[in-house]
């Protein structure tokens, strides 16, 4: 059929390979991402997300991601007091897109495993050795910061943007663990002697100043010539109890009112 038909084919075979030099020159770049063109493996340039065409076989698309990204790292490091710090690490970040070119032509497309993962290794463990293990707890937002601003600056001549820097926990070995509580119980003892010896004193001077004061009173009592014998002698019926003592003679009186007047 074909022999009776030959422009037919001719036809055919050239719609054939319109078809496939189309397949093979037609891309996409999907949004947040930026495409880098290599012609014969060599950089040649960058598109933008949308429809483009290139150079089919000569030419090469490969895709570079410019949204913000998570990676966790897991870093075992130590302290400044030589304290084995166990910690998990997340940080956002992003490529800048203006140069994705050269992050592909200096990295490539494993920026990630290349640049990033291994500078929150490196950060971190410099951080963490600038601080005692209880730094790290008490100073925990100040370390966070410094390790952010160092992976930062470590990270920005290769075009890598950090956006945020997390430290998911910190965990210790069991010694120190042990050994932080037993501080931490100590001090609460500390902090209660302190408040009872506090109290005591706070004690012993109210009834000082209770003992003074009765004092003071008595003696003003004394020296104002208040001290009347009638009212000695009512102050003494006031303490009587009602009963009459057995045996009274000599010199002792009957109710002695010289405790009024001392």
């Amino acid at each position: 059929m074909l022999t009776k038909y030959p422009k037919l084919f001719v036809w055919l075979l050239l719609a054939f390979l319109l078809i496939a030099v189309l397949s093979f020159s037609i891309f996409t770049v999907p949004a947040g991402s930026v495409g880098v063109i290599t012609r014969w493996e060599a950089v040649n340039r960058t598109v933008q997300p949308g429809l483009g065409l290139k150079i089919p076989i000569a030419e090469q698309l490969h895709i570079m991601d410019v949204r913000t990204q998570k990676e966790q790292v897991d870093v075992s490091a130590a302290s400044r007091d030589l304290q084995v710090v166990t910690s998990t690490i997340a940080v956002n970040y992003r490529l800048d897109g203006k140069f994705a070119l050269d992050v592909y032509q200096n990295v490539g497309v494993e920026y990630l495993d290349i640049l990033v993962a291994p500078a929150i290794q490196n950060v971190f463990k410099a951080t963490t050795a600038k601080y005692t293990a209880e730094e790290l707890i008490t100073k925990r937002e100040e370390v966070r910061l410094k390790a952010e601003e160092a992976l930062a600056a470590q990270l920005v001549d290769y075009h890598v943007i950090v956006e945020n820097f997390n430290i998911v926990n910190f965990d210790f070995s069991d010694e120190f663990n042990a050994a932080i509580e037993a501080k931490q119980v100590a001090q609460q003892q500390v902090e209660t002697a302190k408040q009872r010896l506090a109290q005591a004193q706070v004690d012993a001077q109210t009834a000082i100043a209770q003992a003074q004061g009765q004092a003071d009173s008595q003696a003003v009592l004394k020296n104002s010539g208040a001290l009347t014998p009638e009212y000695l002698q009512y102050l003494a019926l006031t303490k009587w109890n009602g009963v009459l003592p057995l045996v009274t003679g000599g010199t002792t009186p009957f109710i002695d009112i010289t405790q009024f007047t001392k």
